[in-house]
């Protein structure tokens, strides 16, 4: 069975995401298409929907930023990985978004 990946998205643009979307500049989700070593760009399912010119969206698609770099990096990423992020519009994919791609740690419970 494949392996869930749980990821963070802190969206960079556009540079008003976080007025339109009560404060929130991160996204989180999952996804399992980082099993495919040939994908260069992965669906993430949000666990929260956000706002986008008046348009609620519950997936995204994120590819590397730059040419020649690969989404995998981001599992050996420290801080993160610069991606350009898609929403579906009339079953299109649209890029209009830019961020930071991360893997999600599970916080550890306080002593």
């Amino acid at each position: 069975m494949p392996e869930l990946l749980k990821l963070r998205v802190h969206i960079t643009e556009p540079w008003d995401f976080a007025r339109q979307n009560e404060g929130r500049e991160e996204l989180t989700g999952w996804t399992y298409d980082q099993e495919i070593d040939e994908l260069e760009e992965w669906e993430i399912e949000l666990d929260a929907g956000y706002e986008l010119h008046a348009v609620v969206h519950t997936r995204i698609l994120v590819s590397a930023r730059y040419v020649g770099e690969h989404l995998s990096k981001v599992l050996d990423a420290i801080v993160g990985f610069p991606v350009r992020i898609a929403h579906r519009i009339n079953g299109e994919w649209h890029y209009a978004m830019a961020g930071m791609l991360s893997v999600r740690r599970e916080k550890e419970e306080e002593v």
